[in-house]
């Protein structure tokens, strides 16, 4: 299984011919770890010309960052109502009772028939204030611990299954996540602007971080490790992106 990773794009245009070129000539899942938008979690735009790029790439799912995020909820549904892909966040609820505009957790089926396996992706996104702030009752947004999210997640997912996170968190929480969830296959993260030249393995979990601004694409190989009885890597990339052109 490949599987390619962006992150913290901030409006950097010109992606997609690169990665459609990629993925033709070696198919893989394509997901993004959030701040892909010029706006923040204050300031609306009411056009983010980085969606469309996102949607032409054909990413396959991508994380809510504090770029994503907005304190109205009005302006997050907004937002995630251009995109025509998958957005999630797994420890953001809402408390007021509104049809949340993203998805806290995301299954698909991926490979040929015959050898077909069933990829879970759980997200992350940094804390913004703490549960039971005065901010709670204005905004009606809780956020919640990701690694009790994480931990009661990955409880249900099957062994022979992939479980993937897109971290919005930072490189020093990645770290943490990864080495009190073992079961996680991959971490992929962003946030932090962090470059990792090769994956840091915590808890036997690799984290892959591929840069800010669309320099590089990450490019991970996983393989069904029959000894181990889980998905391991097996090769690692940064691939240029925008460096490229």
């Amino acid at each position: 299984m490949r599987v390619y990773h962006t992150s913290d794009l901030h409006d950097r245009r010109g992606i997609a011919p690169r990665l459609r070129s990629l993925r033709q000539n070696s198919p893989g899942l394509l997901l993004d770890c959030g701040d892909s938008l010029r706006g923040s979690q204050t300031v609306y735009h009411r056009s983010e010309p980085i969606i469309a790029e996102i949607d032409n790439a054909g990413y396959d799912a991508q994380a809510v960052g504090n770029r994503e995020f907005h304190y109205l909820f009005g302006c997050l549904r907004a937002r995630a109502a251009q995109m025509h892909h998958p957005l999630l966040c797994s420890n953001l609820i809402d408390l007021k009772g509104r049809e949340l505009p993203f998805s806290r957790f995301h299954t698909i089926e991926y490979g040929a028939e015959g050898a077909r396996v069933r990829v879970h992706f759980v997200a992350m996104l940094v804390t913004q204030y703490p549960a039971g702030s005065p901010w709670e009752r204005i905004f009606g947004w809780r956020f919640l611990d990701p690694q009790t999210v994480l931990r009661e997640y990955a409880a249900t997912v099957p062994a022979d299954d992939v479980l993937i996170v897109l971290s919005h968190l930072g490189l020093h929480r990645d770290r943490e996540l990864a080495a009190a969830n073992p079961r996680v296959d991959l971490l992929l993260g962003g946030h932090s602007h962090d470059t990792l030249f090769e994956p840091e393995v915590r808890g036997g979990v690799p984290i892959v971080h591929a840069g800010p601004y669309g320099q590089y694409v990450s490019q991970t190989d996983l393989d069904y490790d029959v000894t181990r009885g889980r998905w391991s890597l097996s090769s690692f990339a940064l691939v240029p992106l925008l460096a490229a052109a």
